[in-house]
């Protein structure tokens, strides 16, 4: 008789399962890779004939099993399942560290990157705009009111604000949000850990009342403060710095009239933690094509420490093709830009800036053809050392191959210190297909976590972009 009975010990061993009334059938070494102490190995081990009866979720166990068999979870499992449940159910089994590695997506790479899904607030859900946390979460602004989704990409909660609109949106803290609407003036701040409005920061001028009509057109964050663009409507503006202990306006950086381009309010902040400098950018455009500014401060000393204006007094090699965006690569310190009418990438090296500092990227990638590009909705972001080109509906990723710079001599005769010039390799690639790019104009870039986010104009949810599970996986002839 002790024959008949099954070795447990045998891998290969069919198991058959009873959960919550639905019938499963795995193999030993499937449950065995739960882990020792989990009770699917216990249940492993055990010589039963017949199934053996769990009083649990028989649709979320199937997901346990899957990620036994495959190390990842079905692409649907967070649309169907909050992450608590699915928690609830493998801390049971004894799989949670499993959950916990499965649930992250891979090392985000944008040149193996693809939509995974699309998240649509429940109203209103054409965005206005958004903001990524370093986790990979997602607050989505529509309207006048803030979706908060997980690091899980789970939906969480909905804060009704007391503005009409929200185009403007920052973490302060990882559950404090500064925003602004260009309806509304002033920088509102909102905990949306309990949905309370704590309080609102207003530019204001004995001298002038109209200041205090200001709304917010950018904002940025460091540890200690909060930089905002502010614009009037008689075309006033400033950046002001406010403390974040406090919430009180600490400094001025600038204050301009915007009747000239190169004093219009800046559209794009960003803060560089390795030298505490503060980046504003703005451009505009018109009949005689695009125009605008980059310009760096110091908040300490409230100096200009380098600028240019593009076209005008700034110095460039590509006089009359002004850029069309700008960003920050804070990781390096890389300034980079975009050129409105070529389309071209340019960088510079923030720690050595002069008159022309650009450097004109070079594309190695032999099987994509040079294309110009009329500078018409183009956007440009920095993640992870990648930038990211949004153009139209197109999506691009630069990048970076065997290092950042490379010193070559040219031209004999002349010193090493004058004759260098920077060799840049980097790789453009389309991160997105034709269907992709179809859904319309992008509007907003930005990444966080191991995610790439992206709006279009007009088109309802964020697009999520993740890189492939199996991007690493090198196939094996039998």
């Amino acid at each position: 008789m002790a024959d008949q009975i099954p070795n447990p010990t045998v891998p290969g061993r069919r198991i058959k399962l009873n959960v919550g009334g639905k019938l499963f059938e795995t193999t030993a070494s499937t449950l065995h890779s739960a882990g020792p102490d989990s009770l699917l190995a216990a249940l492993s081990n055990r010589p039963a004939s017949n199934p053996i009866f769990i009083d649990r979720d028989p649709e979320i166990f199937s997901v346990l099993l899957s990620l036994l068999r495959s190390n990842r979870l079905p692409s649907s499992t967070l649309r169907r399942f909050s992450i608590q449940e699915l928690a609830e159910e493998a801390l049971y089994y004894g799989v949670e560290s499993r959950l916990r590695s499965a649930s992250f997506p891979s090392p985000f790479r944008g040149i193996d990157a693809a939509i995974v899904d699309t998240i649509r607030p429940a109203s209103d859900a054409v965005p206005s705009t958004f903001s990524a946390g370093e986790d990979g979460s997602l607050w989505i602004a529509h309207g006048g009111q803030i979706s908060i989704y997980d690091s899980y990409l789970s939906y969480t909660a909905a804060v009704r604000t007391h503005l009409d609109d929200i185009t403007s949106i920052c973490r302060v803290w990882p559950e404090i949000a500064a925003v602004g609407s260009e309806s509304q003036s002033g920088l509102h701040i909102y905990d949306l850990s309990s949905g309370r409005y704590t309080g609102s920061v207003h530019w204001t001028d004995q001298d002038d009342p109209r200041i205090f009509k200001a709304r917010v057109s950018a904002i940025a964050n460091s540890p200690d403060s909060v930089f905002v663009s502010f614009d009037c409507p008689h075309r006033e503006n400033s950046v002001l710095v406010i403390d974040k202990s406090t919430l009180q306006i600490s400094s001025e950086l600038t204050r301009q009239s915007g009747s000239a381009s190169k004093n219009t309010v800046p559209g794009k902040l960003k803060w560089l933690p390795d030298s505490g400098l503060i980046i504003g950018s703005a451009v505009t455009s018109g009949a005689f094509g695009f125009s605008g500014y980059i310009r760096i401060w110091d908040p300490r000393s409230k100096e200009v420490v380098w600028e240019t204006n593009e076209p005008g007094s700034g110095r460039s090699s590509r006089f009359g093709d002004s850029f069309a965006d700008v960003d920050a690569d804070t990781d390096d310190s890389i300034l980079f830009k975009i050129c409105s009418k070529s389309g071209d990438l340019a960088m510079a090296d923030i720690r050595k800036l002069g008159d022309d500092p650009w450097v004109y990227m070079e594309d190695t990638n032999p099987s994509l053809k040079e294309t110009s590009y009329g500078g018409n909705d183009v956007h440009l972001h920095c993640y992870k050392r990648q930038v990211f080109v949004g153009k139209d509906g197109g999506l691009e990723v630069w990048s970076r191959q065997k290092g950042l710079y490379e010193m070559v001599n040219s031209t004999p005769g002349i010193s090493d210190s004058e004759n260098q010039r920077p060799e840049v390799s980097f790789k453009r690639n389309y991160v997105d297909q034709v269907v992709d790019a179809e859904r319309g104009m992008i509007k907003r870039i930005e990444g966080g976590g191991e995610r790439l986010f992206v709006s279009r104009d007009n088109v309802e949810g964020i697009e999520v972009w993740e890189s492939s599970n199996h991007s690493g996986i090198i196939p094996v002839s039998p």
